[in-house]
């Protein structure tokens, strides 16, 4: 999955050269992906649109590290001349052991690590700086402060796929109350926004691998086509085909 879709400036008087930035995603285990992402320095800048997937980054540049989502709507960022990003990304729901703080304090944000960790994020930046491989260096770092998710986000992402919120509320034994406030701390989001969100994905997810519209539509759990174009428009901020 891609969930960083790569678009040049939507305006006109905005110019940029036919340069892209290159991506690349590598497995990681335990986390989603890493991944990198870096302009030439001869480029012009380019803008990012980054769509909710649910998870949340962490990037470091040379200007630092970034904690990044998770996102309820379209985020533009630009890329710079001569800007290399190298990150990793944790699923949905296993960000905030890690980063000691729950999911909804840093949803729609961007927020720099030392806000969140002080020192020690600078000195991690310094770190994966030097290192010879910063890529793995940082996933390394990230690796020894994994702690185990809320126990409650594997069946909240598999109960969302395919039942109403108040079915994994039943399945769990606990109340919706109970069902949004974790959800709120472990994904950023409450479990109906949640699930709107992986279905969104889904249905892109379907859509690149050459599924039509309709179908993918169906498979993800829309209404139909309709009702899907509304979603993207609504969560991405444009039409599905142009996302595509």
């Amino acid at each position: 999955m891609n969930p960083t879709v790569l678009q040049p400036p939507p305006t006109t008087n905005q110019t940029t050269s036919s340069a892209r930035p290159t991506y690349r995603e590598y497995p990681a285990p335990g986390l989603a992906c890493s991944w990198t992402a870096s302009l030439p320095a001869d480029a012009e800048p380019f803008l990012q649109r980054v769509v909710p997937d649910g998870c949340v980054d962490l990037m470091w540049s040379a200007s630092g590290i970034l904690v990044a989502g998770p996102d309820t709507g379209p985020v533009p960022a630009v890329m710079r001349p001569g800007d290399a990003v190298v990150a990793v990304r944790f699923g949905p729901g296993t960000a905030p052991p890690v980063l000691g703080v729950a999911a909804d304090a840093i949803r729609d944000g961007r927020v720099p690590l030392r806000d969140l960790w002080g020192g020690e994020a600078d000195r991690l930046a310094e770190a994966v700086a030097a290192a010879p491989d910063p890529l793995a260096a940082l996933v390394a770092a990230v690796r020894e402060r994994m702690r185990p998710a809320d126990r409650l986000v594997p069946a909240v992402v598999s109960g969302l796929a395919g039942g109403s919120v108040r079915d994994v509320a039943d399945d769990l034994s606990i109340s919706e109350r109970q069902l949004r406030r974790r959800s709120l701390a472990a994904f950023g989001y409450g479990p109906k926004t949640l699930q709107r969100v992986l279905r969104f994905q889904r249905a892109l997810s379907l859509a690149r691998a050459g599924e039509p519209l309709a179908g993918a539509a169906f498979a993800a759990g829309y209404a139909d086509q309709a009702h899907l174009a509304h979603e993207v428009r609504d969560l991405a901020g444009e039409p599905v085909r142009n996302l595509l």
